[in-house]
């Protein structure tokens, strides 16, 4: 089964599998995206909600990798429904990659080359310049606030 984000039917992906997605990917979209949505669902698209258990796994995935701030409820939730439904999530967010790759679920990308590597965060003070494995609202030591950086450079 193929979860798909926003994404899709803003690029108009097409495939023959059984499709799945969220009621808050249809909030998202406007104009003739919405409608793409209510066609796909009137021709059989399974809606999904996931479990708060589910959420939560993915939470902390996003937590652990640096992605939390990144994603919005949206995207935390159709990561955990194709966490859920076992499916391969449809997405070209690189952050949503990077966490559903975490948590083993197979991503096929729509419009942008996929990411290459998963990746751990880190998080930078802009002020004294020390860093962080997790985010957080000001750096502990001088009270500046955080940027994220890429731990390959780190």
């Amino acid at each position: 089964m193929h979860v798909l984000d926003t994404s899709a039917f803003i690029h108009e992906y097409h495939t023959q599998a059984k499709k799945a997605s969220i009621p808050l990917v249809r909030e998202e979209l406007e104009a003739e995206h919405a409608f793409r949505f209510d066609a796909m669902e009137g021709a059989g698209m399974y809606i999904h909600i996931p479990d708060e258990q589910s959420v939560e796994t993915v939470e902390r995935a996003a937590r652990k990798s640096g992605d939390l701030a990144e994603l919005s409820d949206t995207d935390i939730r159709l990561i955990a429904a194709a966490y859920e439904l076992e499916g391969i999530l449809v997405t070209d967010d690189y952050a949503m990659q990077n966490v559903a790759e975490r948590l083993e679920v197979t991503v096929e990308v729509i419009a942008q080359d996929g990411i290459d590597q998963q990746r751990d965060w880190k998080f930078q003070c802009q002020g004294c310049g020390r860093v962080y494995d997790e985010n957080k609202d000001r750096c502990p030591i001088c009270g500046t606030g955080l940027t994220r950086k890429n731990p390959s450079s780190a």
